[in-house]
């Protein structure tokens, strides 16, 4: 992800969260920590010809990777790219050596879920009204080794 994707990062994060949206000075500040020897974020974005379809993020502190955001376009549903997405996500992980991955998803997103649980993810806990301002929980999962999740996957494109 590069600044010019904002705009296009920001009417997806729009229609997808509308009540917690992130906003433009968040994306800001993650990708000014997405490059160079010393960065801890790795930001990417997913497009289909010139179209923006989806992005995600991780941030990286010691051996601890957290999964900020994956996001993909309703109609890229169900066609492999949020998983094509977090492989980018746990290879990043990896390169950062990060021995944990961890995220939050809202308890009512029983898609996400299921994506992580197939890479190996676990529930560990709550956060209570985690995302606001709906006051919704969110489900705690962690991933130990995040290497094991993505040795023979490959991307294209």
């Amino acid at each position: 992800m590069r600044w010019w994707d904002i705009d296009a990062v920001l009417e997806l994060e729009k229609d997808l969260f509308p009540e917690d949206a992130w906003s433009r000075g968040m994306f800001w500040s993650e990708l000014a920590h997405a490059r160079g020897p010393g960065a801890t974020k790795r930001y990417v974005v997913a497009v289909d010809e010139d179209r923006l379809v989806g992005y995600a993020g991780l941030a990286a502190s010691g051996d601890l990777a957290d999964i900020q955001t994956i996001a993909v376009t309703r109609d890229q549903w169900g066609t492999g790219l949020g998983g094509r997405l977090l492989t980018e996500l746990l290879r990043a992980a990896t390169a950062f050596e990060c021995a944990e991955v961890m995220l939050e998803c809202r308890i009512d997103n029983i898609r996400a879920q299921k994506l992580y649980e197939r890479y190996g993810f676990e529930a560990i806990g709550f956060r209570r009204g985690y995302y606001q301002p709906g006051n919704v929980d969110a489900l705690v999962m962690r991933l130990t080794d995040p290497s094991t999740s993505v040795q023979g996957t490959e991307i294209n494109g």
